[in-house]
């Protein structure tokens, strides 16, 4: 039998002594106090002051620690805000309760403390019980104290073991809540109204990606899981919902890596009356502004590296982003015929039907974007990977959008909406011309969202933000899964 499973055995006996006493899993102890709350009520407290003070407190939470030496014993709870310790005498909880901890208490069961706050020899803050409950009796053992949980991959999938075990852990995802909580006071604050829209839907649009497939058994219809809002936002403003956000769960049916989660969260939000140069000015306050309230200064560290969200991001153009990055003369960058070359010297698949803007993405996504270190906006991409983006005025081969790299990850794209109902179908049927050639990333012919910008959709400029990723950042976290709760894992047995 190995040595987890008589641990468990003799837990399970203790837990059967639990149960015939009648208090097991009881639901009415309430607490009056959370551990960092006391800790700094009493922070200019000293040993003599607490005595004369006689304060009262009631505490609960995990056993962390548990020394027992006698008729006196010390355990440390963990709760939610932090850690505190207790003190035990026999006399003052009595002899059966203090008999009941001895036999039947284990690291890791939960418990309910009443006592006094009191202060021992060594200055820690401490409760002195008067009263001592066990509220929940663990089957099974933590991982040994010292060497804690460092299993990266239990840790994604048994989440709650990390939580337990791991105060960085739990800091990365009380940082994660209040980076939200920033972001939708930030919109909020500038007019934005938030609302919800389906995650379930009968045409998937809004980016180029491959959705999840569902089906609805009443209305026998085949159904998808959105791998972007943006369609019905937009639809939103023209209704006269003139700026709208959403903090939502996309879908996008591709790989686990370090950068990608198949179920994720966005921001995405719609301006009337701006375009995509507002954005990025709106999208430097915002970055700068979480980073300054949530963690205390524009200038973060990730990975050892400075990323300064406190001055302006560099702007350039695509071309430009090229041009410079892979040693090339403007000329060079705008032909076709060298821009294939390249391609195909550095073993990069390429397309006869290929244009100038197609040959440049495909080179800057291959080679370029892991080099933009520093927060870059790369502005004016090709129209035809921007289905979904207006046109340049002075280039309507380039489209008014921007993309957002940091430590060479795309963090935000953002763009001045396509408004014209025509341009708009006729860019949904190059793309469903796309999908019937067998590109399953190309998006649907949205006859509706057509019909909604033959109402008119004002001139309006919208963006994505991907959380997962700005989290990474702001938490210094190498993998996405690191700041998701319940990342999408291999079944164990596959």
């Amino acid at each position: 039998m190995s040595e987890d499973n008589e641990i468990i055995r003799i837990r399970r006996d203790k837990l059967a002594l639990w149960r015939a006493s009648g208090r097991a899993y009881a639901n009415d102890f309430r607490r009056d106090a959370l551990a960092a709350d006391l800790h700094e009520r009493c922070a200019d407290l000293d040993k003599a002051a607490l005595e004369q003070a006689g304060i009262e407190a009631t505490v609960a939470g995990r056993i962390m620690l548990r020394r027992v030496m006698g008729k006196a014993s010390f355990i440390t709870l963990q709760d939610m805000s932090g850690q505190i310790q207790c003190y035990l005498r026999s006399e003052d909880v009595g002899p059966e309760a203090y008999q009941a901890f001895q036999d039947l208490w284990d690291i890791g069961d939960i418990v309910g403390v009443r006592g006094t706050l009191m202060r021992t020899n060594k200055g820690e803050l401490s409760v002195q019980a008067h009263s001592i409950e066990l509220l929940n009796k663990t089957v099974r053992p933590l991982p040994e104290k010292y060497h804690g949980l460092s299993d990266q991959e239990v840790k994604y999938r048994q989440r709650y073991l990390d939580l337990i075990m791991n105060p960085q852990s739990r800091r990365v995802f009380e940082t994660r809540s209040r980076v939200i909580s920033a972001i939708r006071q930030f919109f909020i604050e500038r007019g934005f109204l938030e609302v919800e829209t389906p995650m379930m839907q009968i045409i998937p649009g809004g980016a180029t990606a491959r959705p999840f497939i569902t089906h609805h058994n009443a209305l026998d219809l085949e159904l998808y899981l959105r791998v972007a809002p943006e369609l019905f936002l937009k639809r939103l403003t023209v209704g006269g919902f003139e700026r709208v956000f959403e903090i939502n769960r996309n879908f996008r049916n591709e790989g686990l890596s370090t950068r990608h989660n198949p179920e994720f969260t966005m921001l995405e939000f719609y301006w009337a009356y701006a375009d995509y140069r507002d954005l990025m000015d709106l999208t430097q306050v915002l970055f700068e502004k979480i980073a300054c309230d949530v963690l205390g200064s524009g200038r973060i560290t990730y990975q050892g590296q400075v990323l300064d969200f406190a001055k302006a991001p560099e702007r350039m153009t695509m071309a430009e982003a090229v041009a410079r990055h892979l040693g090339l003369t403007p000329t060079q960058v705008e032909d076709a015929g060298h821009l294939r070359e390249l391609m195909q010297r550095s073993n990069l698949p390429v397309a006869d039907e290929w244009g100038v803007g197609r040959l440049q993405m495909e080179l800057f996504d291959a080679r370029v974007e892991q080099l933009l270190q520093q927060p870059t906006f790369i502005t004016l991409y090709p129209a035809e990977v921007s289905p979904l983006s207006r046109r340049n005025d002075r280039n309507p081969d380039l489209a008014d959008r921007f993309e957002l790299f940091v430590m060479g990850r795309e963090i935000a794209n953002g763009f001045s909406e396509l408004n014209d109902p025509d341009d708009q179908a006729e860019r949904f049927r190059h793309q469903a011309a796309l999908k019937s050639g067998g590109d399953v990333e190309a998006m649907h012919y949205d006859h509706d969202y057509v019909t909604a910008l033959e109402y008119g959709l004002p001139p309006t400029a919208g963006e994505g933000i991907g959380i997962d990723r700005l989290m990474m950042l702001l938490t210094d976290s190498p993998s996405i899964r690191d700041v998701l709760l319940f990342p999408l894992m291999r079944p164990r047995d596959a």
